[in-house]
């Protein structure tokens, strides 16, 4: 019983951990904050409107990009391409 509820926490705390802060790679490089060079992140997703898109109502159609936004200043990183989450140890 004891190892089943030692699974399950640590299950659970892995859960919680891929919801909070991250640290990621771009292009197989950390990513830091050039602001203050914190190296966690909380990641996000924005779309990247263009003008006759939105005039035709076809928002939908837009690339979105991935944002990382800075846990300790608030500065906003923008990637078109993946980035990769880093596993804690």
């Amino acid at each position: 019983m004891s190892e089943l509820f030692n699974r399950v926490k640590k299950g659970v705390r892995a859960m919680k951990d891929s919801f909070g802060p991250c640290t990621y790679r771009a292009s197989g490089i950390q990513v830091v904050c050039p602001h203050c060079r914190n190296e966690e992140f909380e990641a996000g997703e924005a779309q990247l409107n263009t003008a006759t898109a939105t005039f035709l109502n076809l928002d939908w159609l837009n690339k979105s990009a991935t944002v990382l936004i800075c846990t300790h200043c608030g500065y906003i990183q923008w990637f078109g391409k993946t980035v990769e989450k880093v596993q804690r140890s």
